[in-house]
């Protein structure tokens, strides 16, 4: 298990640019077009394991700075779209896309303020 990331702030930000990424990806899809758009299902994919990488360097500091969200479900996603990419169905990872990832997005962007708040002094 990875160490907790001495730069979490750094963490929050790729959770948050590669969120953004996906939503930029998608934007203006339904999911058949999803399924049928090879190259940006593969983006979203790459994006998502982008995601749980820094899921898992944030370590044990997740729970703390960004509370309510599916840490281990989070970074079991990662390692199932490195390891078992041909049991991912399409229509599952549209829901993260459309369901899970905007409230992720968002606490993470919470958070981030937080952080820099408090290593600001303020």
């Amino acid at each position: 298990m990875p160490l907790p990331s001495e730069k979490p702030a750094r963490r929050l930000e790729d959770i948050i640019e590669n969120a953004q990424a996906i939503q930029l990806y998608v934007a203006g899809m339904d999911v058949t077009a999803f399924k049928r758009d090879q190259r940006t299902y593969d983006a979203v994919e790459r994006c998502l394991e982008r995601i749980a990488e820094a899921a898992s360097k944030l370590g044990a500091l997740a729970p703390s700075l960004v509370p309510g969200q599916p840490w281990p479900e989070i970074k079991a996603l990662g390692n199932r779209l490195r390891h078992e990419y041909d049991a991912i169905r399409e229509d599952r990872l549209w829901d993260i896309v459309q369901v899970d990832l905007p409230p992720l997005r968002a606490a993470c962007e919470d958070a981030l303020r937080r952080l820099r708040e408090t290593q600001a002094g303020g």
